[in-house]
């Protein structure tokens, strides 16, 4: 399975933006995927999932804020992120929360205060 996350960009603190992680190869709707976010000189986090009957779980820092979904038809995981920070700012990048996928490209998020 390749994946390809896109839809980042330069918004500002406040504003929203959906993300888009689409997997090829091989369907994904068996798998649980999660969101992952890496911040400039920092590790990379773990900020929402998704499992395959479409349960959800989030870091304390997006609770309430992003919300993870998923088309298992078109084999995408969604990320739409609202209220944004300027500490949302991080290469978003989707995977298994068990990394047991290739990381793929991720895409740039910067939230300019």
């Amino acid at each position: 399975v390749q994946l390809q996350a896109s839809g980042g960009g330069l918004v500002q603190a406040g504003d929203s933006l959906r993300l888009s992680c689409a997997a090829s190869g091989r369907t994904f709707s068996s798998y649980v995927m999660g969101w992952f976010r890496q911040p400039p000189g920092k590790h990379r986090e773990l900020v929402a999932v998704i499992t395959d009957e479409d349960r959800t779980n989030y870091a304390d820092s997006v609770k309430g804020r992003f919300t993870i979904s998923r088309d298992n038809l078109k084999n995408i995981v969604y990320l739409q992120m609202n209220g944004l920070k300027p500490e949302d700012t991080a290469v978003y990048f989707c995977n298994t929360p068990n990394y047991s996928l290739d990381w793929g490209q991720g895409t740039l998020v910067t939230v300019s205060s």
